[in-house]
C-alpha cells in the first residue's frame, strides 16, 4: 500500500515521453503510457484517454486510485496506483491533468506472460480454462478477480489484462497483482445527465477472458462453496475511498460510484450468504 496515494499538489512532469497505446476494441481514443527509472526501480505512468483534438479526457486514472483503495479495504492483492496532479507535454502541447503511477511488480530477472498465452502453451488436450487454473493453483486468485470485476463493473478483463510472473528468485510461476481497472465504474459518463441515469446494477457487456460477456454470469462460474470471503465493506468506508477527491470530482460523480460499489457488494454478500 502506498503511504501517499494521491499527490494533489501539482507536479511538473513535462519531461516524460509518452507512447501511444490503443484502447480495447469498441472504445475510442488512446491511452498514453510512459516510464522512468527512480532509484533503480522502474516507475510506470499512464494517462486517461487522450485525443489530439480534445486533449486528455475521462477519469480513468481516478478509477485506478478508487479501485486500489477498495482492494485495500477488501484485503485483495493488487498493484498500488498513485494519482498525481501534474503538468505533462504531448506533441509540444502542455496539459494540466491527473495521471497514475505504479511500480514494476517484477524483480530483476523475472519474466511475465499473459494468462492467455500461458494457457495456450501449458494446457493439456481439451483442458478447460477453469480446470487449467485449478491445476496450476491459481483458481482462488481468479475467483477473487471475478468478484472484484463485478463490484467495479470492469469492462476490460481480456486475456492480456491478467498476467503470470516467472519469479527468478524462487523458480515458480504466480499470478501478477491485479492491475488495470481504468475502464470501470461510470467510465464514459461525461455529464450530469449520464451520471444520474447510470444504473448501479447494470449488466453492461464486458470484454472478458472467460466464457461470458456478463459480469453476473461470470459470478455463476464460482461454485457456491468457493465464493471468496472478503473483509466486510461498510458505509463508513466511503470516507476512505473519496475523502481527498471532492475538490476534483463532483459530489454526484462520487455518490454514483459509491452506489455502484455498495449496491453490488450488498448483492454479492446476499449471494454468498445463501450458500
Amino acid at each position: 500500500m502506498l503511504e501517499n496515494d494521491f499527490l494533489s499538489f501539482r507536479q511538473d512532469l513535462r519531461y516524460l515521453q509518452w507512447d501511444r497505446v490503443r484502447q480495447s476494441s469498441g472504445t475510442a481514443g488512446s491511452f498514453l503510457k510512459s516510464y522512468e527509472i527512480v532509484n533503480g526501480k522502474k516507475i510506470y505512468y499512464k494517462l486517461s484517454a487522450y485525443d489530439p483534438i480534445f486533449g486528455i479526457t475521462g477519469k480513468e486514472c481516478f478509477n485506478e486510485l478508487i479501485v486500489s483503495r477498495l482492494l485495500n479495504i477488501l484485503n485483495v492483492g493488487h498493484l498500488d496506483y498513485q494519482l498525481i496532479h501534474a503538468d505533462v507535454s504531448i506533441s509540444g502541447t502542455d496539459y494540466e491533468t491527473f495521471l497514475c503511477a505504479s511500480k514494476d511488480f517484477k524483480e530483476k530477472g523475472d519474466r511475465k506472460i499473459t494468462l492467455e498465452d500461458e494457457y495456450a502453451l501449458e494446457k493439456t488436450e481439451n483442458e478447460s480454462l477453469l480446470s487449467f487454473l485449478e491445476r496450476m493453483g491459481w483458481i482462488t486468485y481468479i475467483y477473487q478477480m471475478i468478484v472484484v470485476d463485478f463490484l467495479i463493473i470492469n469492462r476490460d478483463r481480456h486475456g492480456a489484462n491478467i498476467e503470470i510472473v516467472y519469479r527468478k528468485s524462487s523458480g515458480k510461476k504466480e499470478p501478477a497483482p491485479l492491475f488495470d481497472h481504468g475502464l470501470s465504474l461510470i467510465y464514459g459518463c461525461d455529464d450530469e445527465k449520464s451520471i444520474a441515469g447510470f444504473d448501479p446494477m447494470a449488466d453492461l457487456p464486458v470484454q472478458s477472458f472467460f466464457a461470458s460477456r456478463s459480469l453476473f454470469h461470470n459470478l455463476e462460474l464460482i461454485p457456491k462453496e468457493k465464493l471468496p470471503v472478503f473483509r466486510r465493506l461498510d458505509s463508513s468506508d466511503k470516507d476512505y475511498l473519496f475523502h481527498d477527491l471532492y475538490p476534483f470530482l463532483s459530489e454526484s460523480y462520487i455518490d454514483k460510484i459509491w452506489q455502484i460499489i455498495f449496491k453490488r457488494w450488498s448483492y454479492y454478500e446476499t449471494l454468498r450468504d445463501r450458500q
